[in-house]
């Protein structure tokens, strides 16, 4: 299983509850997006195409034939292209609290038209201000847990710059004139209370892609971390029913 991130948040800080139940059944592989966490800084705009490109360079290092891609929210984008700018990558899809495009209604156009204005400011802010900005952020939501404060010293490692050049090329994605091409065993997890990515919007990614199954979970977009007892058994659910079909296939 191959693990991609959503936005904002690293591997570990997405993933880091399920590590151990996936790795029971499946050979299990994550990447931080570049920009995020621990991922590639690089001095061109962020475009998801190239994390694409950056994952399927990972498993030509990794002389990995293929894998199931399994996306949450960004991540989705990134599996999808990853698929159809790499078939021969990719067997399987597992997409969750994703989309096929994220910039459809008005106010959502000026949501990430304001994403985008915010990225060209970053690039000309000292970038010592906008760490310190950030620092300061951070800070003021600090907790004493001990899980608290790793989150926060995960999430600090980003390059806000790119986090939020980023929020402005998934404002761009938009696959539906395409998704319906998909020919690969998918499920989709659908999280049925999320107030970033709207349901129906995750109801219709399942419903574009030939023979997809959709299974739904309650919560909301961070169910994942705020919820992993509830997110869990279904995510095992759909790479369980996805591996299947692979199996079956070859």
């Amino acid at each position: 299983m191959f693990l991609l991130h959503g936005w904002t948040a690293s591997a570990d800080l997405n993933w880091y509850p399920f590590y151990e139940p996936l790795a029971e059944h499946y050979r299990v592989l994550a990447i931080d997006h570049r920009g995020h966490g621990r991922g590639i800084r690089s001095r061109k705009p962020f475009r998801i195409t190239d994390c694409a490109d950056d994952a399927a360079a990972l498993l030509d290092v990794l002389e990995i034939p293929s894998v199931i891609a399994v996306g949450y929210s960004m991540g989705g984008p990134v599996a999808q292209l990853l698929w159809r700018r790499h078939p021969r990558l990719v067997e399987g899809m597992v997409l969750c609290a994703t989309s096929r495009t994220f910039n459809s209604r008005p106010r959502e156009r000026v949501r990430f038209i304001a994403l985008g204005a915010a990225a060209v400011g970053a690039q000309v802010v000292p970038r010592s201000l906008t760490r310190d900005a950030v620092a300061r952020f951070i800070e003021n939501r600090r907790t004493a847990g001990p899980t608290e404060g790793w989150a926060v010293d995960e999430f600090a490692r980003n390059d806000w710059t790119a986090i939020l050049q980023a929020g402005r090329s998934l404002g761009r994605f938009d696959s539906r004139s395409w998704i319906g091409e998909v020919d690969i065993p998918t499920a989709v997890v659908a999280v049925m209370g999320d107030s970033m990515v709207a349901p129906r919007r995750q109801v219709a990614l399942a419903r574009s892609i030939p023979d997809a199954t959709l299974l739904p979970v309650q919560g909301d977009h961070t169910v994942c971390v705020t919820h992993p007892h509830r997110f869990g058994p279904v995510l095992l659910e759909a790479c369980a029913d996805v591996a299947h079909r692979v199996a079956s296939a070859a």
